[in-house]
């Protein structure tokens, strides 16, 4: 029987990051065969991953990465079962590696089927549920671009928030971190009141008539109330009129104002674990 020597196994479990035992068991099997032991451990990750399909990944790390000039940017949400793992320095470590090459990727389906060190990032995925012995998946991807962007990742990789800003200019790189930090704990619905569905002020519209209605308020200076009562909503869920998480006294479009008169927030993209 084939023996492994101790390189081989060093150059595959440093290849595949699968474990040492795993690695001399496929040699054995591949029987010294490199490649043959390669795929051995690939189809050990689809076993384990159609065993576990059915499992919750609802734990993991939320990655935001932007490019060097700031004009790209992706969230991913590297999922797993548990939080022991999500909390793992080679587990994090993969979620930034992953996060990094999404950002010239528009789209989940396209990242998926990307080339990552010669193999899919989908079959990475699978490979290391087979490694790791939990469901590991890409939750949320969301991707986004403008003339300049700024990342905040919350204190144990569970919130990550993405901001772009109508412009580069002294101070910007603050302004879309401070902006990102107020997206990821604020949480708005919208950037402005023009970007809000018509189903989400339909619905806001038709609770606060009821609760009107309930409180004998007269039939024509309802829709009256109902504009002021709008106007609270936009203020608190979109984010250009929430007040400002550093400085409460201004809103987030004041503050951008003042990094520099015409800067203003153009969008945001926000990924969570639930």
């Amino acid at each position: 029987m084939y023996t492994p020597v101790a390189a081989d196994v060093a150059k595959l479990r440093n290849t595949t990051g699968a474990g040492m035992m795993d690695c001399k068991k496929a040699l054995t099997e591949a029987e010294g065969d490199f490649e043959k032991a390669i795929d051995i451990l690939r189809k050990k990750g689809q076993k384990v991953a159609a065993n576990r399909a059915d499992r919750d990944s609802s734990e993991g790390a939320v990655i935001a990465r932007v490019n060097e000039d700031n004009t790209l940017g992706a969230i991913i949400s590297l999922n797993c079962e548990t939080d022991f793992v999500a909390k793992n320095d080679a587990f994090v470590e993969l979620a930034y590696e992953l996060a990094e090459q999404a950002i010239v990727y528009s789209n989940k389906e396209e990242f998926l089927a990307s080339d990552f060190h010669g193999q899919t990032v989908a079959d990475k995925l699978i490979e290391q549920t087979g490694i790791i012995g939990e469901k590991i998946e890409i939750g949320a991807f969301e991707s986004i671009q403008g003339a300049f962007l700024g990342a905040y990742i919350h204190a144990g990789n569970k919130i990550a928030a993405i901001t772009s800003l109508s412009a580069k200019v002294d101070g910007a790189d603050e302004a879309a971190k401070s902006v990102s930090m107020q997206v990821a704990a604020m949480n708005p619905i919208a950037l402005d009141e023009t970007k809000v569905s018509q189903e989400t002020i339909d619905k806001e519209l038709e609770i606060e008539r009821e609760l009107l209605t309930k409180e004998g308020k007269p039939a024509n200076i309802i829709d009256n109330i109902l504009k002021g009562k709008m106007q609270r909503f936009y203020k608190d869920n979109t984010l250009v009129h929430q007040s400002f998480i550093k400085d409460a006294g201004i809103s987030v479009a004041d503050y951008v104002k003042s990094v520099s008169g015409d800067l203003k927030v153009t969008g945001f993209v926000r990924v969570a674990l639930a």
